[in-house]
């Protein structure tokens, strides 16, 4: 079934956060190598979307447990698929980018249909994510040459396209861009999805999701929400929406200016609260919840999920509110936007 089939019908539900439910397991340096990897030169503990190839095992319980909880929609273990951001840990080569993405997608695929055959009236869907990576292609990193760029346009696109191949490779339902903090490099994975839709003739539904960083309601590249939506929308995304950074609370107002500028579908998954001073979240499920029931009540979204520091138990939360609530209906934009 096409996701697209039945996101008229309810509102759809994206798993929580992959990172924070991997730091429960307390891994050690072992748990991210296996044979081929038992001597690799550099220090592999931290890369987390290599654990669905040195241990496939806990991604498959992590996805297990978010569809128990009630989520239509696992991420793929790729946030930092690309060979981009591969390279921090010497792993850039595309044998490694490509199977680390194929691995992920297979074994979100695999829970996903297991759920699906046990309840066929909910069917599951994977999504493949895809990160902004650690380079930005409208920033320089450097103070003194603000003309600096670590990255091409290029570079970008060529490591987002093999990411994506891989990912479609593994039977994803969606593709996934989010995070996005930089729309240039946005602009890039968008630009390699599609490519491969053109040489592979297919036509899968794609989300975007930027971020808003802080109070000023700007990404970090210092677009506002409705210039981030103007800035992808010529790709007649699947949806548009915001993630990470804040909790539910704060980025409404954001949600609302693209939720009342787009007719496509409205995402969000904001995170638990915001950080206390050691960088923890400490927002309860019932009280994001209770911030996201305000999104609801609004019609502003049809996908909703959470970002950093939410659980299973947040996930579980949110999909019991949104029952209670139709989708959102898509705007007939009359302006320009």
């Amino acid at each position: 079934m096409d996701v697209r089939s039945i996101v008229d019908n309810r509102i759809l539900v994206l798993d929580g956060a992959m990172g924070t439910m991997i730091q429960r397991y307390g891994l050690s340096e072992t748990d991210f190598r296996n044979e081929a990897l038992k001597d690799h030169p550099h220090d592999l503990k931290g890369n987390n979307d290599l654990l669905s190839v040195t241990r496939p095992d806990i991604i498959r319980e992590i996805h297990s447990v978010y569809f128990e909880a009630g989520a239509d929609i696992a991420e793929t273990n790729t946030f930092s698929g690309t060979a981009i951001a591969q390279a921090d840990y010497g792993l850039a080569a595309d044998e490694w980018v490509y199977k680390i993405n194929y691995e992920s997608a297979k074994i979100a695929r695999e829970v996903a249909d297991d759920f699906t055959r046990r309840e066929p009236s909910k069917p599951r869907f994977v999504a493949g994510s895809i990160g902004p990576t650690n380079r930005t292609a409208s920033l320089s990193p450097d103070v003194n040459d603000p003309g600096f760029r670590a990255i091409t346009f290029a570079e970008l696109r060529n490591a987002y396209k093999l990411q994506a191949e891989a990912l479609l490779d593994g039977s994803v339902d969606l593709l996934l861009v989010e995070t996005v903090f930089d729309t240039l490099n946005a602009k890039a994975a968008l630009n390699a999805i599609e490519l491969i839709k053109t040489e592979r003739g297919i036509d899968p539904p794609v989300m975007v999701s930027g971020t808003i960083t802080d109070a000023s309601g700007r990404t970090l590249s210092g677009q506002t929400a409705e210039a981030f939506l103007i800035s992808v929308s010529h790709v007649n995304p699947f949806s548009v929406g915001l993630n990470c950074a804040l909790g539910a609370e704060q980025l409404k107002p954001y949600l609302q200016t693209i939720s009342n500028k787009t007719e496509f579908y409205v995402s969000a998954h904001p995170n638990a609260g915001l950080p206390n001073e050691f960088g923890e979240y400490d927002q309860t499920p019932e009280e994001m919840a209770g911030e996201i029931d305000g999104y609801l009540k609004e019609g502003l979204v049809n996908v909703v999920g959470g970002c950093c520091g939410t659980t299973p138990e947040h996930i579980k939360a949110i999909s019991e509110l949104v029952k209670n609530y139709n989708p959102r209906k898509a705007r007939h934009v009359i302006e320009t936007v």
